[in-house]
């Protein structure tokens, strides 16, 4: 029984309640310090690693962190199996990518990072192989290996949502299907209040059940959400539109930037091996490290994608916690900003009161400044407000007011993202 010292003087409710908020901050917790890790790898700086994890700290959907939601543990799941991904553990990976669509079902997407690291992997094979003469042969077994193998990953993680598809199925679309419990008088009443249908009822065989591809998912979203392809653009949906707004812009200036940046990378998709030798001008000048990294390829198109969709095809106020717990890309790009613009972290301290060129930068290795194993960044920079970039005010403007607001209207039943 969830918190049983507690039974004495609090509800089962009250404990549940509880326990659903404590298991929410070690989950974030344990999701910030993976983040890290992830950034590590692929930033390849320690620093600007751990400001990313200092912003998801201080997620603007923090309030969703917290409370009795799953935005926790997905975001833990992902994370972790992104890092499992980038080490080279796979099963591993794909394990925690299943679990993690177990939990929310735009964990789908999640299959694109394991078909990319699969295909990638081919495609560098086969380079690394013109001109050794293998034979077509070969070829065609890897091709085949990466067919079988792309399928497999696939399936697993499409399987917990497809159980749960099939159970539905059963449950509202079977008639000889018998329930071993009937539903709680409570949910039966509030299915009456919201007009909602009760599996096992006599209201007749839901049209979904004839669908030739029966998803509960998508009748749900069309039929009580009306979720699809434009139907929030309405003019009573400006404001959320105006409290999805920063994650709209900061998302898209992340896609923006980083196109610009590699646009060769980008255009051959990361499948071709990148030539440094020879190289003339800003190709062989731009670092490769932090945002700039072509690890960060694919984790931008995961989040370019989830970006779109969720800004077309959903409420567009989830967008912020959304995006916030199913990609680090927000949060490195946060922190490349800082690392590019603010003043006193280019000093390579806070403490100092005169700003040096910005050329003078941190390390780009796995080194932090040294202020940062005795000050926490984000209390330096309200300590030194004033000295701070405009940048900095406002992403830090946004993530704590975010964060303070969330916990304030949302709590109060009021309106939120």
């Amino acid at each position: 029984m969830a918190l049983w010292p507690f039974r004495g003087f609090l509800s089962l409710r009250s404990r549940l309640l509880l326990s659903a908020a404590l298991l929410n901050a070690l989950f974030s917790v344990w999701a910030s310090w993976i983040l890290y890790e992830l950034s590590c790898v692929v930033l390849q700086c320690r620093w600007r690693g751990f400001l990313s994890a200092i912003l998801f700290c201080l997620t603007p959907a923090n309030v969703f962190m917290a409370a009795a939601y799953s935005e926790s543990m997905f975001a833990l799941l992902v994370f972790s199996a992104m890092w499992r991904l980038e080490k080279g553990q796979q099963w591993t990976s794909s394990l925690l990518f299943l679990l993690a669509a177990s939990v929310r079902s735009n964990g789908l997407i999640n299959a694109g990072f394991l078909l990319y690291s699969q295909t990638k992997h081919f495609a560098f094979q086969l380079q690394a192989g013109v001109g050794t003469g293998v034979k077509p042969l070969q070829i065609f077994g890897r091709f085949l290996k990466l067919a079988v193998s792309l399928v497999v990953l696939s399936a697993s993680v499409f399987l917990p949502f497809a159980l749960f598809q099939f159970y539905a199925y059963l449950r509202f679309c079977n008639p000889n299907f018998s329930p071993e419990y009937a539903v709680p008088g409570p949910l039966l009443q509030l299915a009456v209040d919201k007009e909602y249908r009760v599996a096992a009822s006599n209201d007749g065989e839901p049209p979904w059940c004839a669908w030739n591809l029966p998803i509960l998912y998508t009748y749900i979203q069309d039929a009580y959400w009306n979720v699809g392809f434009l139907r929030y653009f309405e003019p009573k949906q400006i404001p959320n539109f105006l409290l999805a707004a920063p994650t709209i812009v900061l998302g898209s200036w992340a896609t923006w930037w980083y196109i610009t940046a590699n646009p060769w990378h980008c255009l051959t998709l990361g499948l071709l091996r990148r030539k440094t030798e020879g190289m003339k001008g800003e190709d062989r000048d731009k670092p490769a490290t932090g945002f700039y990294s072509p690890g960060v390829f694919v984790y931008m198109v995961h989040a370019a994608v989830l970006l779109v969709f969720g800004t077309f095809c959903m409420h567009v106020q989830v967008l912020t916690r959304f995006l916030g717990s199913s990609s680090p890309v927000l949060y490195w790009f946060s922190a490349q900003l800082l690392y590019d613009h603010e003043p006193l972290l280019q000093n390579g301290g806070l403490s100092s009161q005169h700003e040096t060129p910005h050329s003078e930068k941190p390390s780009l290795g796995n080194s932090l400044p040294s202020w940062n194993r005795n000050e926490n960044p984000v209390l330096a920079f309200l300590s030194n407000w004033k000295q701070t970039a405009l940048l900095t005010k406002c992403i830090l403007g946004y993530v704590l007011s975010y964060w303070l607001l969330g916990l304030l209207l949302h709590c109060n039943f009021f309106p939120w993202t």
